[in-house]
């Protein structure tokens, strides 16, 4: 995993609340490149392990809605890159187009499947793909839709320094998000609630997480996630 030198940052990236976190980066380098190796030779040994159930849930989606098998939303990575991230579809054909980019709770979007593949968040799994083409790590910040990286604070910027990740603190802390939106969005829209309330809080793990990087911490992320 390559760091870019600062003058090879996007502009909008290069602030003053950056460059400490890129000074912290530039330090660990030996753990940016473990960081790599780890993600691809698990990403490539899980998809061969977990085809079988690949199959399995392609065959429960297309069973019990019409639509595709996988979700692919546009996101944004490292440096503000765009790509299209990979999901087991838990919602109705076009959900985004009616609706919020976040999802509440209860939401009637989703299908029976998909709220049973939620709960066990199986419909993160084909994000080993993102892992494998490098578009994603296995813990870093979760990729978010462009509408809401233009929110960013000047801080808030330094996540996009690591490429997006499949978990972390922040995914752990806040495996309820879809409650806690629905609870800020009685009093204000549900975007709103998400980038005034729920995001900032989230914001606050992912820059500790960059302070304290470590290859033994992406390890232990990795176990909490799993247990």
């Amino acid at each position: 995993m390559r760091l870019s030198a600062w003058n090879e940052l996007p502009e909008w990236m290069r602030n003053e609340e950056v460059r400490k976190y890129h000074e912290i980066l530039k330090r660990k380098r030996f753990t940016l490149m473990l960081k790599r190796f780890f993600d691809v030779v698990m990403s490539l040994l899980l998809l061969i392990l977990l085809s079988w159930l690949f199959l399995i849930l392609a065959i429960w989606i297309k069973a019990d809605s019409k639509g595709s098998v996988f979700y692919r939303q546009e996101r944004i990575t490292q440096y503000g890159k765009r790509f299209r991230i990979y999901k087991f579809r838990t919602m109705v054909s076009d959900a985004d187009k009616i609706g919020a980019l976040v999802t509440t709770a209860n939401d009637a979007r989703i299908t029976k499947v998909g709220a049973r593949i939620r709960k066990c968040r199986l419909d993160e799994i084909p994000q080993l793909i993102n892992v494998l083409k490098g578009e994603m790590s296995f813990v870093g910040t979760r990729p978010e839709v462009e509408k809401y990286v233009r929110e960013y604070s000047d801080e808030m910027k330094a996540t996009l320094l690591l490429p997006a990740g499949v978990t972390s603190l922040s995914s752990i802390r806040f495996k309820e998000e879809d409650s806690l939106i629905a609870e800020y969005s009685q009093t204000l829209g549900i975007d709103e609630a998400y980038i005034k309330k729920v995001l900032p809080k989230k914001m606050v793990l992912n820059l500790d997480y960059i302070r304290q990087i470590s290859f033994w911490n992406d390890v232990k992320i990795c176990i909490k996630t799993v247990l």
